[in-house]
């Protein structure tokens, strides 16, 4: 198989055989390896036949879905559904977490299409990639209407003058109607409104779709004839309403890179749009970075590669020109936001204006007594190397050093954060880490703290139980009301703090018995709303090590919930239940029974214990207190106090009163 591959690549280059010039990046398929190895035909570097679009919608609207039909509209092989989401974590979500890139052909014209998160704690990734398009589309589910990350995603659009295409997806289930329909188109203009859009974007073409079974169209319709059911129209309005680029051939060759992967073949990928110029395999390239005293040279360099995705495979190309979106090899350093150019050009292309973080968290070396059991990555080098390599793939994520081996992470928000930790103990890593703080501003000497947009859709019967306990988190109802074709369902807007929220998401699981759904999104910093309510109890902390026993759980059950099963591990310090009451117990979780000739051993086989609360990384970060910790390893995700010993406890909690 790898030899007829090189002879291939060796045929198409005409240069002696190099396994690390010509080796196939890794992120190729090898269902399309055929397809990358042969370099693409030279493409025309007419910029009148490109259309740069965004697809952006709320999570859970249809976006991914959407490009599938469209990839399979235009002829391209998709190995399974959801082909765009091809990190592992995005499949076992269901959500998207990083922008992806593909083009398709259509009709002489050939369509980059943009593939967005439409969670706002990814926010970064819309932010990085929305400069480089001239349209999109706006994805709207029509039952549900916009929602909180629909203004988010929304109002990045409109700032950078994108005229973008409605689509009202889902049109086919029953509760849809003209009418419905509508009422959601009524509601988005008003947000382009509300948003500030300029008329011309006011004017947005409306289209209806149903991404599930593969179709789209110009009028409303829940079945379309046989012959219009695929995605024909919504191509069309494409090359219709977007307009192609406005860029230069003729001008010196200029890129702003806007995303970045490594490979372990030809380096760094730089992926960008092609802002006015035309690039070829071999040309003279340098790397300029904006700061604060000008423009400064990084690094010079050559292509050794270009590449374009199309469909879900890469193919190699020989050229490109102005307008288009590329990815190139042959350059080490340079990273998101510099400028790549032509040798002779020594001015930087203004970069991406991203939101501020609003919540941190501390990682540490995990130094509990079961540390370096698990994990082959422990030390703070290694943890800080890996939190600096993702900073650079990641502009939404800040790294700064810490106290001693530890690293403050800044990001949008818990989930965020989350799926970073996840990926990292799947890679080996032990660590330490502190509950999510939220990141205050201080303006003309107030206090300012972050406060969410929160959009909130649960029967009635569990209203009361939410209102009373966001109003322990600080939130400000602003509009109440029915859900349009949803019989005893109640919609609530409102206004909280970011640490509000932090750790809310289970708790309103467990409240609504997992009927209701929630959708936060930043709104804007605003005056300190003052300390929250009672919105946690205590917890049960182990003083024993060792292996936990049922015998001693049995009679821990009636003191709270417990967290553990026996068998499991414990320490001093670790936390193995939540305390009925608002104060924190230490118990001996690992007490074994006495025996005697009237007690037997076997007696334990009765014991009946309730099932734990075991607890996902997720809730373990929106659960941990001030003086807590989150040891994460490949195999266990446990809480502890941030002192084991007690003592220490004792004399830090009073020392904090004091």
């Amino acid at each position: 198989m790898v030899a007829p591959l090189l002879r291939s690549l060796w045929s198409t280059t005409r240069k002696p055989f190099s396994p690390r010039a010509t080796l196939i990046p890794r992120f190729f398929s090898t269902a399309s390896a055929s397809t990358a190895t042969a370099a693409a035909p030279n493409p025309s570097l007419d910029p009148s036949r490109l259309r740069n679009v965004a697809v952006i919608a709320h999570v859970d609207h249809g976006k991914t879905t959407l490009m599938d039909r469209l990839l399979r509209q235009c002829g391209a092989d998709i190995p399974h559904e959801r082909a765009m989401d091809s990190i592992n974590l995005e499949r076992e979500r269901g959500i998207t977490i990083s922008s992806k890139v593909t083009s398709i052909s259509w009709k002489d014209n050939e369509l980059n299409m943009v593939d967005t998160p439409g969670h706002a704690d990814f926010g970064g990734e819309v932010e990085r990639v929305v400069g480089m398009v001239e349209g999109a589309i706006l994805v709207v589910d029509a039952g549900e209407g916009p929602l909180a990350q629909t203004k988010f995603v929304l109002a990045k659009a409109l700032k950078y003058g994108i005229r973008p295409i409605l689509l009202l997806n889902k049109v086919d289930r029953p509760a849809v109607s003209e009418e419905r329909c509508d009422e959601v188109e009524s509601l988005v203009f008003d947000l382009f409104a509300n948003l500030g859009a300029t008329e011309e974007q006011l004017d947005f073409p409306v289209l209806y779709a149903s991404a599930k079974e593969g179709w789209a169209s110009s009028s409303f319709t829940k079945d379309p004839p046989t012959d219009m059911k695929n995605m024909s129209q919504l191509l069309d309005a494409i090359i219709r309403h977007v307009p192609p680029p406005n860029a230069s051939l003729d001008a010196p060759f200029q890129m702003l890179v806007s995303m970045m992967e490594k490979d372990f073949y030809l380096g760094r990928i730089l992926t960008g749009r092609v802002f006015s110029g035309a690039v070829r395999v071999g040309d003279r390239i340098h790397g300029l970075r904006s700061t604060d005293s000008g423009v400064t040279k990084i690094e010079e360099g050559k292509i050794t590669k270009l590449m374009k995705k199309k469909g879900t495979s890469m193919a190699l190309i020989d050229s490109a020109g102005a307008g288009d979106i590329i990815s190139m090899a042959g350059m080490t350093t340079p990273v998101i936001g510099n400028t790549v150019a032509n040798v002779e050009v020594m001015t930087a292309l203004p970069t991406v204006e991203l939101d501020p973080p609003t919540i941190s968290m501390t990682f540490g070396v995990n130094d509990s007594p079961l540390a370096g059991r698990d994990g082959t990555h422990l030390t703070g080098g290694k943890i800080g190397d890996r939190l600096m390599a993702e900073a650079e793939t990641n502009l939404a994520i800040n790294v700064l050093p810490g106290i001693g081996e530890s690293f403050e992470v800044q990001g949008r928000g818990e989930l965020q954060l989350g799926i970073l930790i996840e990926n990292m103990r799947r890679e080996g890593f032990e660590l330490s880490v502190s509950p999510p703080r939220v990141m205050y501003k201080t303006e003309n000497k107030e206090k300012l703290e972050p406060i969410e947009e929160v959009t909130i859709e649960v029967n009635e019967e569990h209203v009361g139980l939410i209102m009373e306990a966001l109003s322990h988190r600080r939130a400000e109802v602003l509009d109440m009301g029915p859900v349009p074709g949803h019989v005893g369902r109640t919609r609530l807007s409102l206004t909280c703090p970011s640490r509000g929220l932090v750790g809310y998401r289970s708790v309103f699981s467990s409240d609504t018995r997992g009927t209701g759904f929630m959708h936060r999104a930043f709104l804007t910093y605003a005056k300190h709303r003052g300390p929250l309510g009672n919105v946690r109890k205590g917890v049960l902390v182990s003083m024993g090590y060792g292996a936990i026993t049922a015998y001693a759980l049995m009679s821990l059950e009636p003191r709270g919930i417990l967290f553990v099963t026996p068998g499991m591990e414990t320490y001093d310090g670790m936390i193995v239940g939540e305390h009925s009451r608002d104060t924190d117990l230490d118990v001996n979780p690992v007490r074994a029974k006495e025996l005697s000739n009237m007690r037997s051993a076997n007696k334990d086989e009765n014991v009946k214990l309730s099932p734990p609360r075991l607890m996902t990384l997720e809730e373990a970060i929106g659960y941990v207190a001030s003086d807590e910790l989150i040891e994460v390893t490949p195999k266990a995700i446990r809480l502890r106090k941030r002192y084991l010993e007690v003592n220490k406890r004792k004399s830090m909690s009073k020392r904090l009163k004091e």
